[in-house]
C-alpha cells in the first residue's frame, strides 16, 4: 500500500510508535483518498494519542490545527469538527470491516471524544475473518445444551467479575497515565508553566520610533539619542512583522493551554502593572524602551554602530567568539537573545526574545514554542532537581526570502 504524504507536522514519538504503520495504512485506504480534511483530522488526533497528550485533541484544538480556525473561535456555533468526526468514525468502521479486516489492531474514536483508541481485535472475530475457524458451527447436541444451561449461571458470574476486573484495570491504568503526564510534562508545558499559571503574564512588544509622517516620508529615529519629551512629529505606533508573528504564536500557545496574557506595546507599559506580572518582552532593546528600564541581560547584549550589527558576548567561554556578527546585505543570517530571568518581584519571571532584526525575534519565539527545539534548550538549562535555571542564550537563524527558516542554539550561559 502506498505511503500517504503528511500535511501536518508529525512528532517523532508518533512516527516511532509501532501503531504508526497502521495509521498510515488506514490513511492510504480507498475511503480516505478523496477526503483530505478527514485524513488530516485522522493524522492529528492519532499523533495526539500516540504522544499521550489528550489535552491537545479537544474540539477547540482540532479546529485550530486542522481546520485553520482562529484561537478562541466559538465551537458551539461552528460544527466543522463534529461533522468531520462523524465522517471519520464511519470511514474507520468501513476500513476495519473490509480492507482492514485482517488487522490485529483496530482504531476507534468513541462518541463524545476525539482521541483514538488502539485495541486488539476480538480473537474470535479475527479468526473468522482470516478463515482459521469456520464462521458457523454445527448445532450442539441436546445433552450439550443441557450441560451449557447448567453451567451458564456460573459462567455469567465469571464473565461479570472478569468484566469488572477489566474496568478496574483500565481505570487504574488511566490514572497512572494521567499522573505520569502531570509529573512528566512535555518540554513546551514545562518551559512555559510559570507563564501559563493563574498569575498575570504581560506581553510587551516593541514599537519603533520614526519622525515625519506616512504621506511625506518616515525616517527611523534612533531611540538611544531621542529627545525627551518626544517632539510632535515623532510616530510611535509601528512594529515589525516578526513581532506581529510572535504575538500570534504566543496567542496560539496560550490558547492551547487555556491561558491568557495581557498585550501592551512598549511605550504604553505601566510599571504598577508590570511589577506584579510575569513579563515577556518581544523585540530588540533598541525598539523596546521598557526593556531598558528593568534588570537586563548581562552575558549578551545587542551591538549596532551603524555599519555593524551583532551580539556581544561579555564573558566568552572557551571556544566562543566575542561577537556574533551578522551580514548587513544580503540579510541571510540573524542572531537573537533568548533569556529567562527573575521577575521584578519574587515569584515572577521574565522572558526576553530580542533579535538583531525583526526576523531574529520571530525565530526566537518560534524556537521557544516547539517541543523539539525546546528539548535541546532544556537539556542544557535544567538543574539537578529538574528545575529550569535562569539563563541567557544566543540563537542563530537562516533567512530565506525574508523568512527565518532554520534556527539553532549557538550557546547558553547559566545565570
Amino acid at each position: 500500500m502506498p505511503r500517504v504524504s503528511l500535511p501536518l507536522e508529525i512528532s517523532p514519538e508518533a512516527r516511532q510508535n509501532p501503531h504508526w504503520a497502521l495509521v498510515e495504512r488506514v490513511a492510504a485506504s480507498r475511503g480516505f483518498h478523496s477526503s483530505h480534511r478527514v485524513r488530516e483530522f485522522f493524522f492529528y488526533v492519532c499523533d495526539c494519542a500516540l504522544r499521550g497528550v489528550p489535552e491537545e485533541a479537544t474540539e477547540q484544538q482540532i479546529g485550530i490545527h486542522v481546520f485553520r480556525r482562529p484561537p478562541g473561535y466559538n465551537s458551539s456555533e461552528d460544527s466543522i469538527v463534529r461533522t468531520h468526526a462523524r465522517s471519520l468514525r464511519q470511514k474507520l468502521t468501513e476500513y476495519f470491516s473490509s480492507e482492514g479486516a485482517n488487522e490485529e489492531i483496530v482504531i476507534t474514536i468513541p462518541k463524545g471524544h476525539y482521541l483514538p483508541v488502539f485495541e486488539p481485535r476480538e480473537p474470535r472475530e479475527l479468526k473468522e475473518q482470516t478463515g482459521n475457524v469456520p464462521p458457523a458451527m454445527s448445532p450442539p447436541a441436546p445433552e450439550e445444551v443441557a450441560e451449557e444451561a447448567a453451567a451458564s449461571p456460573a459462567r455469567h458470574r465469571f464473565l461479570w467479575l472478569a468484566g469488572l476486573l477489566a474496568v478496574l484495570l483500565l481505570a487504574i491504568g488511566g490514572w497512572f497515565a494521567w499522573t505520569h503526564a502531570q509529573s512528566h510534562p512535555g518540554p513546551v508545558k514545562q518551559f512555559w508553566a510559570p507563564f501559563l499559571a493563574n498569575k498575570s503574564s504581560l506581553v510587551i512588544y516593541s514599537n519603533a520610533l520614526f519622525s515625519g509622517n506616512s504621506k511625506d516620508g518616515l525616517k527611523y529615529a534612533d531611540p538611544m539619542t531621542m529627545q525627551q519629551p518626544l517632539p510632535p512629529n515623532y510616530v510611535d505606533d509601528y512594529t515589525g512583522i516578526g513581532e506581529l508573528t510572535s504575538v500570534y504564536d504566543l496567542a496560539h500557545l496560550f490558547d492551547r493551554y487555556h491561558s491568557q496574557f495581557v498585550l501592551k506595546r512598549s511605550l504604553l507599559v505601566t510599571w504598577d502593572q508590570a511589577q506584579n506580572s510575569n513579563l515577556i518582552f518581544i523585540g530588540s532593546v533598541a525598539e523596546n524602551p521598557s526593556l531598558r528600564d528593568i534588570p537586563n541581560t548581562r552575558e549578551f547584549s545587542l551591538m549596532s554602530n551603524g555599519t555593524e550589527s551583532g551580539i556581544i558576548n561579555h564573558h566568552p567561554l572557551p571556544g566562543e567568539p566575542k561577537i556574533y556578527e551578522r551580514p548587513e546585505y544580503p540579510l541571510t543570517r540573524d542572531y537573537a537573545i533568548l533569556a529567562l530571568l527573575p521577575g521584578l518581584q519574587p515569584g515572577y519571571q521574565t522572558l526576553i526574545f530580542s533579535g538583531l532584526t525583526t526576523y531574529g525575534t520571530q525565530a526566537a519565539v518560534e524556537f521557544a514554542c516547539h517541543r523539539d527545539t525546546l528539548q535541546q534548550l532544556l537539556s542544557k538549562v535544567r538543574g539537578k532537581n529538574g528545575q529550569i535555571r535562569p539563563f541567557e542564550a544566543v540563537l542563530e537563524t537562516s533567512i530565506v526570502g525574508g523568512v527565518p527558516v532554520e534556527t539553532h542554539l549557538v550557546t547558553v550561559h547559566i545565570r
